[in-house]
């Protein structure tokens, strides 16, 4: 009771929620912290730490222990990552997400009658992305051996207490994986019984990975006695995985179960080192992925955001959910229709869509009384000085079935099958150290059910669903082999006076931004600690498209915590929104911040899962 009263009143005032509201207490650090999904992944990153390591090589070891770990994704997912180099004073951008393989075209898929590329299986799989990733940060950022880094990966693989939460995804999936005969091998421990996943606290081993990871270690090992450095021995293992013989029998073992990826499209495919985008929210320089991910969708709505008195608003009252609701509702519109891979044509229009000046005129269309469900991508090109070349795309932008995703027809969108799929896929990483270095990450991918390609224990992704097959629906997510989806995957960093401020990520597919969002505007504007601001209650708007499985959009859906008063619920209603309610409502969010006044790290982690965090 007392806490729901601090919470009505906290929602009147806009004050900052008390310090002992908070469920799991902040994470105090000086000279490291080392967070993620997982408690036996975040003891992997400070076992690292206290080898020596710096938080690129702590963030590797959390990335291949909660692959491992198949924290939603596994080893043959993608990896998305922001890194703070102290040495430049520079953000660099990570992006390790796989292609389209060979084959993967709009008529391929037309052909089998599909309207998108399938939300399971191996024609959803797009090429690992992971292995690649953490072997590129590692060898450019990073201090220690491969073979240091993937020490307790490999501990893991050769047999760890698996998670309930794990080992009841398996089980509730076993028909699935059971079309799949090397995930079967790998998931189902119990053959035949009434449960045939693992339970909870069973050792799971996995001896194929192993095997895999044991040959990535043996690669630098003998490159390492060839006389190269760390940094080639490193690369030399990443060759072994994708010009090697983990890439022969990963192409081998996808085919036989019918999926596209050749051994070409493993040689050929590698990962960028980029320039991240960023805006600036009252001073503070805040940075995400290009529009190969989500990332920018957060920075448009800041800007929409950025004049307006929020604090003023109230936290979480109703005029303040309405208006980052309409705000978050333009941004995703524009992600929905403008956002795609950077290196195929054509060229997306993201200095308009990222312009101060575009924002003024997207927030001028905001209706202040009532959500409207029909908002539509804007036109950020003249904010380039450019002609928009899709103006007839646009023209047709919900007015034709074969431009218009289905939409719910009432309680639809809360069910169970639906939340999992617009939350599933991802876990988080965050690491910093004492010498300036900072890392977050969002990998995902190969989440279960996986297929498993043949006898390397690496899990396909389903990122290909994310494509789509109708240039109606965006000209620039079209799949064609060598391309990337647009992803929902968006680490983020902030910034202050040059400094690192906050670094911070979440799972959650669609909702990633909308919560990423919420968490920054709750220590910015209404004063919150870090791990007051993991857990705030946040709302969720399923208005956008989704970028899985029927990518559906349900105008007006919107997610409130089961705590929000009865007025506000009205009014809502009233201003015409679909709520329904759920009792945490967080994120899950975890996140660093910097304390500069005193020398030491701030660390938060969601009370909303298993997320956990280890400082020192």
């Amino acid at each position: 009771m007392k806490r729901t009263l601090i919470f009505l009143l906290f929602c009147l005032t806009g004050a900052s929620l008390p310090a002992q509201t908070t469920q799991k207490p902040v994470l105090h650090g000086r000279h490291w912290m080392a967070i993620t999904g997982k408690p036996l992944a975040a003891t992997a990153g400070s076992m690292i730490f206290q080898k020596g390591g710096n938080a690129v090589d702590a963030a590797c070891a959390m990335l291949a222990a909660t692959c491992t770990m198949w924290d939603v994704l596994s080893w043959g997912g993608e990896t998305q990552a922001l890194i703070y180099n102290p040495k430049t004073g520079k953000v660099i951008a990570i992006n390790a997400l796989g292609v389209a393989p060979s084959g993967a075209t709009t008529e391929f898929y037309k052909n089998k009658n599909m309207a998108y590329p399938p939300e399971y299986g191996p024609l959803a799989a797009v090429t690992p992305g992971t292995p690649g990733g953490l072997m590129t940060m590692l060898a450019e950022y990073g201090t220690l051996s491969l073979k240091d880094v993937l020490a307790p990966a490999m501990q893991m693989a050769d047999g760890y207490p698996i998670e309930k939460q794990t080992a009841d995804l398996m089980e509730r999936h076993k028909e699935r994986i059971k079309e799949w005969p090397y995930s079967k091998a790998v998931y189902l421990t119990h053959p035949g019984e009434a449960r045939e996943a693992p339970h909870a606290g069973e050792i799971f081993r996995q001896t194929d990975l192993l095997l895999t990871l044991q040959k990535l270690v043996d690669a630098e090992a003998q490159a390492l006695k060839a006389g190269k450095s760390r940094k080639d021995a490193i690369y030399a293992a990443n060759d072994r995985f994708y010009k090697g013989d983990i890439a022969a029998e990963i192409a081998r073992g996808t085919q036989e179960q019918g999926g596209l990826i050749a051994k070409e499209d493993l040689a050929n495919w590698k990962v960028r080192i980029e320039e991240p985008v960023k805006t600036t929210y009252k001073g503070i320089d805040v940075y995400k992925l290009s529009q190969w991910t989500q990332g920018p969708a957060m920075l448009q709505a800041l800007n929409i955001l950025e004049p307006l008195d929020l604090k003023g608003m109230g936290y979480n009252s109703a005029k303040y959910m309405h208006t980052l609701y309409q705000a978050m509702s333009m941004a995703f519109a524009d992600r929905d229709f403008y956002y795609g891979d950077p290196y195929f044509a054509p060229e997306e229009p993201i200095k308009g869509l990222l312009s101060k000046e575009y924002a003024r005129q997207r927030a001028q269309q905001i209706n202040p009384d009532k959500n409207d469900p029909h908002i539509k991508p804007g036109d950020p090109y003249p904010f380039e000085g450019k002609t928009n070349p899709f103006t007839d795309l646009l023209d047709k932008w919900g007015k034709s079935t074969s431009a218009l995703a289905p939409a719910s027809n009432g309680e639809e969108y809360a069910s169970a099958e639906f939340l999992e799929s617009f939350y599933a896929g991802t876990t988080s990483i965050q690491a910093a150290d004492k010498e300036g270095w900072v890392v977050s990450v969002t990998p995902s991918g190969g989440w279960v059910p996986a297929v498993i390609a043949g006898r390397t224990g690496v899990g396909l992704s389903q990122r290909a669903q994310s494509f789509v097959l109708d240039p109606a629906l965006n000209p620039f997510n079209v799949i064609e082999p060598g391309k990337r989806p647009r992803v929902t995957l968006t680490p983020s960093m902030a910034l202050k006076e040059g400094k690192p401020f906050l670094s911070f990520a979440v799972q959650g597919g669609d909702s990633q931004d909308q919560n990423l969002l919420q968490f920054f505007l709750n220590m910015v504007e209404f004063g919150m600690n870090v791990q007051e601001a993991c857990e705030a209650p946040n709302f969720n708007s399923f208005q956008m498209r989704s970028s899985f499985d029927d990518h559906a959009s349900r105008p007006g859906n919107i997610l409130l915590n089961e705590e929000t008063p009865d007025w506000i619920r009205k009014t809502l209603q009233e201003m015409g929104y679909k709520p329904s309610y759920d009792r945490r409502t967080s994120g899950p969010i975890n996140a660093i911040f910097f304390d500069w006044k005193h020398g030491s790290f701030w660390g938060g982690s969601s009370n909303h899962g298993e997320d956990y965090g280890i400082g020192w």
